[in-house]
């Protein structure tokens, strides 16, 4: 079968794949040259307002804080639309990337709703995004399935609401130009999944629902909410049928999360601690200040500074506005050889859902089917509604300071050795197409690696003393090196000699060496790991 043939001003640089025509038809490609021309110029601009605002901030002539001029938004008397009846329950989320299997067992898993990711769990090859697209639309067509190792995969009759999380602005996909520029990744993967999917998912009864990631400002959800709009208007589906989760991830939206929903409001499905991204935007937004240089990353926990005190904010401004408060992920896996290892990340994990609804979320978040039970009994218990909007948390005072309040604690070489391994391992997956790794018990995806190196930038670049069983020492680049060579021979002993040779660990090495040892601070470490990709066809 020949290449569909594209729009004009349109180029497929990736090879073609029959696989994937039924996706790349002529008027779904026609549709998304029509997005990425009408609104590109715009998520191009925007980026750069981020850059010119990181700027300001470096400089010391703009600080984090509360907007003047949307002061009103903030005061005002306003809700959100109207959710529909398959939202109004949303207790356990589980979330996980595009590849098939994944699909079938997260629908099949007893959660309230799976979030398919085409973006942090997901390494953006041709292949995966395509793919992905395939797998979503056998999924809401209800023909999905997959044979492996003689068993069968296929959905049960009762499945979790889908949404689905589109690339943030940041990323493009250079496989496809449009007028010789590539498309931002997210306009690309909205518009094939809204253009095959909406009015079938209308049909079963639900509708398109999207989380958005990464966003740093009201306006970028202005933005997103006028491509909602439009890509209604050309299906001819009714205003207000997309709805959309925002994670706030970032420290930026932090302060603006009333002003986010209002400018999604008839879009809008409330809002999610996006924790793991946080705690690295925190890092990275305020990389410079001396002052803001976290201990070791298991010590940043939810109930303390400024991450307790975001968590109060989105929940006392979902609530406010009528609308869901979602919590934070659970990145523990289930431990099938040690029991008593097993029982311990339980123990964390139900810690962790009992914080969350007794604060007063709505739901969370799991990155296993195997904790699904576990966080949804909690929620049974303490949550007998179909959510908890109607606790408005009127006594919640969140003020500027509090959102910048610091965690305590040590920083230490043990930290540094954990963020090294974890970082370089992931890495490592990623190049090799695979975005979703587990890595010592736990489900590390692009957030937790993005910690691991900022943490180690951060260290390096304030030169913070860390604390060892020999004694203090003061971190510099010779002895960071030193240390990624004899993580790199214990990785080796762990992940075998084989697996060590067939892998891209050197690869990942260098890559995390030199995103740790930059002299300015990387937005992404995606951004340069997807070059490699395409660089190689991929």
């Amino acid at each position: 079968m020949s290449a569909p043939s594209p729009p004009n001003g349109l180029t497929l640089t990736a090879k073609h794949d029959a696989r994937f025509d039924g996706i790349l038809t002529a008027p779904a490609l026609a549709f998304v040259v029509a997005l990425a021309r009408k609104f590109g110029p715009r998520v191009n601009d925007l980026l750069q307002c981020r850059q010119a605002r990181q700027a300001r901030i470096d400089a010391g002539t703009e600080r984090f804080d509360f907007l003047a001029e949307t002061a009103a938004i903030r005061a005002g008397n306003w809700q959100v639309g109207k959710l529909p009846n398959d939202l109004l329950e949303r207790r356990v989320e589980i979330t996980g990337p595009v590849d098939r299997k994944m699909i079938i067992n997260a629908l099949n898993s007893g959660a309230s709703v799976f979030m398919a990711d085409f973006e942090d769990s997901n390494t953006p090859t041709w292949d995966n995004q395509l793919s992905g697209q395939v797998n979503l639309l056998d999924a809401n067509r209800r023909t999905i399935s997959l044979e492996s190792n003689g068993k069968l995969y296929k959905l049960n009759d009762k499945v979790a609401v889908l949404f689905v999380r589109p690339r943030g602005f940041h990323l493009l996909e250079k496989h496809v130009l449009v007028d010789g520029a590539a498309i931002p990744g997210g306009l690309f993967d909205f518009g094939l999944y809204f253009f095959h999917n909406a009015k079938l998912l209308i049909e079963r009864g639900s509708g398109p629902y999207f989380y958005l990631p990464k966003m740093e400002s009201h306006l970028e959800a202005r933005l997103w909410n006028d491509v909602f709009v439009y890509s209604e208007d050309q299906l001819g589906i009714a205003q207000g049928t997309i709805k959309a989760t925002c994670l706030i991830e970032t420290l930026p939206a932090a302060f603006e999360m009333d002003e986010i929903l209002y400018e999604l409001r008839d879009h809008s499905a409330g809002l999610n601690c996006g924790r793991w991204d946080y705690i690295f935007s925190f890092i990275k937004k305020r990389c410079l200040d001396a002052n803001a240089v976290l201990p070791d990353r298991a010590q940043v926990t939810m109930d303390k500074a400024f991450l307790k005190a975001y968590v109060e904010l989105l929940i006392q401004t979902c609530h406010k506005r009528g609308v869901h408060a979602m919590g934070g992920m659970a990145a523990q896996i289930p431990i099938k050889d040690d029991v008593a290892a097993n029982d311990a990340a339980m123990a964390k994990v139900r810690a962790d859902k009992l914080r969350e609804v007794q604060a007063g979320h709505d739901g969370t978040w799991v990155a296993h089917p195997g904790l699904v039970g576990l966080a949804r009994a909690i929620f049974d218990e303490h949550m007998t509604a179909v959510n908890q909007i109607d606790n408005m948390r009127s006594g919640v005072k969140v003020s500027r300071e509090d959102l910048l309040c610091l965690h305590e604690g040590t920083r230490t070489e043990e930290g540094l050795r954990h963020n090294i391994r974890v970082g370089v391992q992931y890495l490592e997956a990623w190049l090799r197409g695979n975005g979703c790794v587990p890595i010592y018990n736990m489900m590390e995806d692009a957030a937790t690696a993005e910690i691991s190196r900022a943490q180690v930038w951060q260290w390096l670049h304030h030169g913070s003393n860390l604390e060892s069983a020999a004694g203090p020492f003061v971190l510099t680049r010779g002895r960071f090196i030193v240390i990624v060579g004899e993580e790199m021979v214990r990785v080796k002993a762990e992940v075998g000699d084989a697996r060590f040779a067939s892998g891209k660990f050197d690869e990942a090495r260098t890559m995390f060496e030199k995103l740790s040892t930059a002299d300015r601070f990387e937005d992404f470490l995606t951004l340069s790991a997807y070059d490699v990709l395409v660089a190689r066809g991929l």
